[in-house]
């Protein structure tokens, strides 16, 4: 039975009951109802962000995502083993394979290259384990990039040995005059004593000196592209294109024994010493380029001197003297 209250009235000198308005009865009782669900949203609230009472769904999320970090851990593992293995290769095959083919290898940024500006991940962003998954998905591409220009590189090699006898046959590999018919070996290749201006200056062939009129031999096979007295300083020259990236070059000759678009063998005869164009004596001045650079000829006297006149023309290509063009 509730409880009645009273207040003394002082006017009447009597005691009265306090009568509750029916209204403030109603809001009491809505601000208690409103309170009361306020309470209970906010305690389910914290029930669903408290581990301690995970559902039983939350735990079998939580057991998959656990087994996929597992996964990428192991996968990553593998990666880095396959790593290995796709550097050894590319080690051999710059190392090995391209040295034996005499061909350039393929540089390290071009094998180790991203992918430019774009992108590529922004769907894996955002997520609790991107770091992870963006650092995984990041090795496979690049791995994948490496086998694709590992593979194209292994194709190139497969075409070089298939023509492996057309190559040998290209590269520059005796001297353009004979023992016989030479002279002497006047001056090598590197920084000479120019015969006109006196002034130290590269000489970037060796010159052979031989009688007027004596032959001139492709010293690779090839196809004629020039044969004329174009070139400043050369006279009447020939040039021969080898490929594989090989090019030849003849000065000086007295006349032609070829022309512009012949295919020619080594040991054909192309011409003859001379003393045209910017010369101090008849001589050979040849020269032996690689992928558009001047390189020494003395490297490539392999297909017809024996190791002493090597030895001995060495000798005198080294010496620093005074060149003949």
């Amino acid at each position: 039975m509730a409880k009645v209250k009273y207040y003394y009235d002082s006017e009447n000198l009597a005691y009265r009951k306090i009568k509750t308005k029916k209204r403030w009865k109603f809001g009491f009782a809505v601000l208690f109802l409103v309170a009361s669900a306020l309470f209970g949203v906010l305690s389910f609230i914290v029930l669903l962000n408290t581990p301690y009472f995970d559902t039983p769904k939350d735990r079998l999320l939580l057991r998959e995502i656990e087994n996929l970090k597992l996964n990428y851990a192991v996968l990553n593992k593998k990666m880095d083993e396959v790593d290995d293995v796709i550097e050894a290769i590319e080690d051999r095959d710059n190392n090995l394979y391209r040295t034996y083919f005499n061909t350039a290898p393929i540089p390290e940024e071009e094998r180790k290259s991203g992918f430019g500006d774009v992108n590529r991940y922004a769907a894996l962003e955002g997520y609790d384990n991107t770091e992870l998954v963006l650092n995984t998905t990041k090795r496979i591409d690049v791995l994948s990039k490496e086998l694709a220009i590992q593979s194209k590189s292994l194709d190139d090699i497969l075409k070089l040995a298939k023509e492996k006898n057309k190559l040998l046959a290209s590269i520059p590999a005796i001297q353009p005059v004979r023992n016989e018919n030479l002279k002497r070996m006047a001056s090598g290749f590197g920084y000479r004593t120019d015969p006109f201006t006196k002034a130290r200056k590269m000489h970037e062939g060796m010159d052979f000196t031989a009688k007027t009129g004596s032959p001139i031999y492709a010293t690779g096979d090839g196809v004629i592209a020039e044969a004329n007295s174009n070139a400043s300083g050369y006279g009447n020259h020939v040039v021969i294109r080898h490929g594989y990236g090989y090019e030849t070059l003849y000065a000086h000759l007295s006349k032609y024994n070829c022309k512009a678009g012949q295919r020619v063998k080594r040991g054909d005869i192309i011409g003859y010493v001379g003393s045209t164009g910017r010369s101090e004596a008849p001589h050979c001045h040849y020269e032996v380029h690689k992928d558009g650079k001047v390189v020494n000829p003395l490297n490539f006297y392999y297909g017809n001197i024996s190791a002493v006149e090597y030895v001995a023309i060495s000798k005198l290509a080294n010496q620093e003297n005074q060149s003949l063009d």
